[in-house]
């Protein structure tokens, strides 16, 4: 159980106050929110893979089943160096908690996922009340694009199959066609990074375990990542100031500048875009990407340990 103890000391490590919120503060982030993102998810990948991990030995050292099961291909001297017919009395609590905690993790996960669908089939449904009748002889789908009658500027990705880009005829009159070329990329760039899923499981991670400040911290900082990621792709396409302008446009009648926190972003990303930062090096990028992609298979590591030192 010294692993299993080790993985969960991971853990702690990882998802305490320390690392995300120092994370959460850094600067280069902003300058590199998908790089950024990247890191959330292995930091993530890392606590949820320790917790395997620990279950998977856990539940081998106090069930003889499981261990029957997970050993059976290993050599005598593998399953001696892990100690596992010698488990302490706690490791059946700890056994036990782990479980649980992976059982709400699909829940919630479960939870999230068919809540989403709930959610757009609603809109799909609410769609195709206020879209446009077509005339007779047309074929019935609209394609991937919808426009809506609407004096609200407006312009929103809706995921599923197929995907739709819905636009109201508000934004079609208030936005220059590069402006609206700005608005549909940076929608297109939300599709393409599938930017739906990871806000699905830091939504249901956080709900789930809402006193984890690495669960909180990262589905607080995917809502504001991913469109800092979508505003760089549509600014790359059309320039910063004309995606500052359009996302103006389409938000002016909100209170962009409002001290709201759902607009206090929106202000932000304005004085993103007209000021950018600048990006960090490519070496810089492509080794804090490499460390990030190593870091989860530190659990790995601390799992097999063990029996390749018994093989060696």
């Amino acid at each position: 159980m010294t692993v299993c103890l080790l993985l969960l000391s991971v853990v702690a490590l990882t998802a305490a106050v320390p690392a995300p919120r120092a994370l959460t503060r850094a600067a280069w982030p902003e300058r590199e929110p998908v790089v950024a993102l990247w890191v959330w998810q292995c930091l993530v990948a890392t606590v949820l893979l320790c917790c395997l991990t620990a279950l998977v030995l856990g539940a081998a050292a106090v069930f003889h089943t499981v261990r029957d099961h997970v050993f059976a291909p290993a050599p005598p001297a593998v399953t001696a160096a892990y100690d596992l017919s010698t488990a302490p009395v706690w490791a059946a609590a700890l056994t036990v908690l782990l479980a649980c905690g992976a059982a709400w993790t699909t829940a919630m996960l479960a939870r999230e996922l068919v809540e989403a669908r709930r959610s757009r089939g609603q809109a799909r449904a609410q769609l195709r009340e206020r879209a446009p009748e077509l005339p007779a002889g047309l074929p019935a789908g609209r394609g991937p694009m919808l426009v809506l009658e609407d004096e609200y500027p407006d312009a929103w990705w809706m995921p599923g199959h197929p995907p739709q880009l819905v636009v109201t005829t508000g934004a079609l009159q208030r936005l220059t066609d590069l402006q609206l070329d700005a608005v549909l990329t940076h929608e297109r760039g939300h599709a393409r990074a599938h930017h739906d899923w990871l806000l699905h499981l830091s939504t249901a991670l956080a709900t789930g375990f809402p006193q984890v400040p690495l669960f909180a911290h990262f589905c607080d900082q995917t809502h504001r990542l991913v469109e800092l990621a979508a505003d760089d792709t549509a600014s790359r396409r059309c320039g910063h100031l004309t995606t500052a302008l359009a996302l103006i446009e389409l938000n002016q009648h909100r209170g962009v500048l409002s001290c709201d926190s759902s607009r206090r972003l929106l202000g932000e990303r304005v004085d993103r875009l007209l000021e950018p930062p600048p990006r960090l090096l490519r070496r810089h990028r492509a080794l804090t990407t490499t460390v990030a992609a190593l870091v989860p298979l530190l659990p790995l590591l601390i799992t097999f340990a063990p029996g390749l030192t018994a093989l060696s």
